[in-house]
């Protein structure tokens, strides 16, 4: 697991309650959470990688390894 990968997996355990390991493959519109849950969590990734991006940038990403390929490429 990448180190970005491991700080995400921070976020969701330490502000999700998915009672399980997040799949960072799986279809995030099929994970469980709600939007409210959603736009928090893109809020506390925001903060954490400082990536700026808005509510509706947040769309682009179908799974959470879309959004780690995307911040690691920022590099």
């Amino acid at each position: 697991m990448s180190s970005t990968e491991d700080r995400i997996k921070k976020i969701i355990d330490d502000n999700l309650d998915l009672g399980r390991a997040p799949d960072f493959d799986a279809k995030l519109v099929d994970s469980g959470v709600s939007s409210v849950d959603c736009v928090a969590f893109f809020k506390l990734v925001n903060e954490e990688f400082n990536l700026g991006l808005v509510a509706e940038q947040c769309r682009q990403f179908e799974t959470l390894r879309d959004l780690v390929s995307f911040i690691d490429a920022r590099g």
